[in-house]
């Protein structure tokens, strides 16, 4: 059984009769082009082939030099990658701080309408998310993962220090006199000044500035402490992304509980503040284990290979296979790649039209320009950039219900009884649940759902990544269903109750904790989704762009955020008429907006985005095997 597939796992369609044609026709030429890879060193054949046969993707100390087996066994591993852990445990904890205390904040302290503070507080977790790219260029291109993180760590914490101070000065804010709450309602309280206003946004952008460099490729340095020739490399690769995605827990965990009871009993200051401070600590942690540390050398600019290889392929786009004097396509011969800090990428029969980058011809000469002609490692690179897009595309729906869950669901929350016995837990720490539940089903992972998972699928380890995927997907689609069906059961209550007027009024005979359910189902949905995503950009970006492609999976969490600010308008405008006195599905009274049609949308939509992903999956061919079935190939097998 391949340890990286399995025997059921999802895998791509056979070859269509044109392209089972082109192989044949071609069979020499591949066979000779296979050549070139026998020693290259595949980081998924290298367990196997018992050491690193290439400086391309060896780890390297912080100066660039290669690690001597000594050093390699005095670095990286697990104790490197707990000091990881602390960085993302208080980045999380940051991020999830801002999201759940800003919007509050925005509305009670600097009076701008509840509306304006959630669209504001959104577009800046996906600015935050989606500028992520940026980092991740940063890491593979010229900084290196390690600096990255170092510079844009530093950028974080001097954004958590002005919020903190403007959260802390009379001055930043405005009077808040006479201001309560039926004042707030009726919009009655003093607006905050447009440079206060710009101030705030400022150090909240830079605040989402210092996230984007980090969180691509804090993950991605994470799993560069392992060694690639360990036999066990996988195993540790799958519990490390799951320890790591424990430790985002642990921070929002914090957040929505020693963050938000901060807030109540100190006020805005102690808050943002214990954001800072933790932010600062965990640099220093970050620091301290800088010794320990594997560095993965930047392998110069990703978007100029591509655009190389775009203009490149355009330039011979009517060239023929045939009229090549060479080997067919051009790669370097021996062991090295031409890309700095990766190993060589076996050629693929997918979008031929970019291998024309790489079709050698006379007038190239013997020193060919980049721009004209490309390695088949380079090209590979492109493909397998393309070839990555759908599958994170696909969680977009995701992230775009977990945040709605934010909003929607702490309204919700508002309307009912949050007692547990004599004390009454906060509205806004009970996003908690998710995490809690998050918690629980990581530390049971390897105890309870792989055992049963590998007797069903086969899998060694219980799940391949892209069916984690599947299956956060598919429980998010349980999670907005159930939550569509309590919300109406809610709504009738409230009505019947004589509640509808009384949005803000809890209704002591309902409970909160019904929500648990969607919270629960929709924490088991991103553990699944979110972190078999991960493992699998890391797995399969090039070894040059894997930042690059942890930055994909952040990036759909920005266009997830953007997608709700964006569907939120949509059904607010084709729901509502102030005219004709007609209420939208989320009017800011829930007792006589529609939450619930509005969860059920969400419902049909991620049915049809689950069944694109499917499609998707099923035609995504794993690179372990496209590498195997190269080197049969070049055997003449």
């Amino acid at each position: 059984m391949d340890q990286n597939g399995g025997a059921r796992e999802i895998k791509s369609t056979e070859l269509g009769p044109t392209a089972q044609n082109y192989v044949e026709e071609d069979s020499n030429r591949r066979k000779r082009l296979g050549l070139y890879f026998l020693e290259s060193d595949d980081r998924r054949m290298s367990a196997l082939g018992g050491g690193y046969t290439s400086v391309g993707a060896t780890p390297v100390t912080i100066h660039g030099k290669p690690l001597s087996d000594y050093r390699m066994s005095k670095t990286g591993g697990w104790i490197a990658a707990f000091f990881i852990f602390g960085n993302e445990m208080a980045e999380r904890m940051a991020y999830f701080g801002l999201s759940v205390n800003m919007v509050a904040f925005m509305f009670y302290v600097m009076h701008r309408p509840f509306e304006v503070s959630a669209n504001a507080v959104n577009n800046f977790l996906g600015i935050s998310q989606a500028s992520s790219v940026l980092g991740g260029f940063l890491a593979d291109a010229y900084l290196g993962r390690y600096w990255t993180i170092a510079i844009f760590t530093n950028i974080y914490l001097v954004g958590l220090t002005g919020i903190t101070i403007g959260a802390t000065l009379k001055t930043l804010v405005p009077n808040q006199d006479e201001c309560n709450q039926l004042a707030l309602l009726l919009g009655n309280c003093e607006p905050a000044k447009s440079w206060q206003m710009l101030y705030l946004y400022t150090v909240l952008y830079v605040t989402g500035f210092g996230a984007a460099g980090i969180r691509p490729c804090v993950s991605s340095f994470g799993a560069d402490q392992f060694d690639e020739r360990d036999r066990n490399y996988k195993a540790h690769l799958d519990r490390f992304f799951n320890f790591f995605y424990l430790s985002v827990t642990i921070g929002a965990i914090v957040a929505f509980t020693a963050v938000v009871y901060l807030q109540i009993i100190r006020g805005w200051g102690y808050a943002f503040g214990s954001l800072a401070i933790a932010m600062g600590m965990s640099n220093l942690v970050f620091f301290l284990g800088t010794p320990l540390y594997r560095h993965r050398l930047p392998g110069g600019s990703p978007l100029t290979r591509v655009a190389q290889v775009l203009a490149a392929a355009f330039r011979k786009r009517n060239d023929s296979f045939q009229s090549s004097e060479y080997v067919g396509l051009y790669e370097l011969p021996g062991k090295r790649s031409a890309i700095k800090g990766s190993s060589k990428i076996a050629h693929t029969d997918d979008f031929r039209c970019l291998d024309k980058a790489a079709l050698r011809l006379k007038e190239d000469g013997t020193c060919p320009s980049p721009w004209k002609l490309c390695t088949v490692t380079q090209v590979e690179e492109v493909k397998i950039l393309i070839k990555l897009v759908p599958i994170p595309v696909c969680t977009i729906m995701l992230n775009l219900v977990l945040t709605e869950f934010l909003t929607l669901s702490v309204q919700q929350a508002y309307t009912l009884n949050t007692h547990i016995g004599r004390l009454k837990l906060p509205v806004t720490c009970m996003p908690v649940f998710p995490g809690l539940s998050i918690f629980l089903l990581l530390s049971l992972y390897y105890s309870v759902f792989v055992p049963v998972s590998r007797r069903i699928t086969g899998h060694p380890h219980g799940a391949s990544q892209l069916q984690r995927v599947g299956i956060g997907l598919a429980v998010s689609i349980l999670s907005v269903a159930v939550a569509g069906i309590f919300e109406r059961y809610r709504r009738n209550y409230a009505i019947q109750h004589g509640y509808e007027a009384s949005f803000l009024t809890p209704m002591p005979e309902l409970s909160a904790y019904w929500l648990l359910i969607q919270y629960c189902l929709i924490g088991i949905a991103e553990v699944f989704c979110i972190v078999g995503l991960l493992e699998f950009l890391y797995e399969e970006a090039p070894d040059a762009m894997r930042s690059i492609g942890s930055a994909y999976a952040a990036v759909a969490g920005g266009l997830g955020c953007f997608g709700a600010s964006i569907l939120n308008n949509i059904v607010k405008a084709a729901t509502g008429d102030a005219a004709q006195m007609r209420t939208s599905w989320l009017s800011q009274n829930i007792n006589t907006g529609r939450f619930d049609y509005f969860y059920w949308l969400l419902t049909v939509l991620s049915v049809i985005n689950f069944c694109a992903f499917l499609y998707a999956a099923c035609r995504y061919q794993y690179r372990t095997k496209q590498v195997s079935e190269t080197r049969e190939q070049a055997n003449g097998v």
